[in-house]
């Protein structure tokens, strides 16, 4: 197992490799990793021989529950250890803020649809409440008629019962 994540060791080679095409020395020095770590990582790129996915999610297959989880810890990491900690979560700055675009862009769109069903459904409940008044009007109706019905026949004495 590296000691660096799938998703460390692939932005170091995207800024070491083109189109940023930055030096080793300088990429290096920033990171604080050594030399021919990087050099080693390159060649294996090069050559295809870099296990791409070590059995580790990439950031962006991460379900929407685990970025949640992630970025709700990120926020109680001080400013002074959240390197590391995105280091080992294989993690980059940049997820984190698009994270919270994509989660805030999803609640947005989840509380459009819900505001939407809920019309559908006042409408829809509205529309069954009008034809359940007209029912029971048309039964009450039915039901005057009836009786009215068996007064008539009592009164002209009709035994006959439809």
């Amino acid at each position: 197992m590296s000691k660096y994540s799938t998703g460390f060791r692939n932005s170091i080679l995207r800024k070491v490799l083109p189109p940023e095409s930055r030096s080793i020395a300088q990429v290096s020095r920033e990171e604080g990793i050594s030399n021919q770590t990087i050099r080693n990582w390159v060649a294996k790129a090069k050559d295809g021989t870099l296990d791409a996915a070590a059995g580790e999610l990439s950031p962006d297959r991460r379900s929407i529950s685990e970025k949640m989880s992630l970025l709700l810890e990120s926020r109680s990491i001080s400013k002074d250890e959240i390197g590391n900690w995105l280091r080992k979560n294989g993690l980059h700055s940049e997820h984190l803020s698009l994270w919270e675009q994509e989660l805030r862009q999803s609640m947005t769109e989840k509380e459009k649809t819900i505001q939407e069903q809920n019309r559908q459904l006042k409408l829809k409940t509205k529309k069954l409440e009008k034809e359940l008044a007209r029912k029971d009007k048309a039964l009450a109706e039915m039901a005057a008629l009836l009786t009215l019905k068996k007064k008539v026949d009592a009164l002209l004495g009709d035994d006959e019962d439809d």
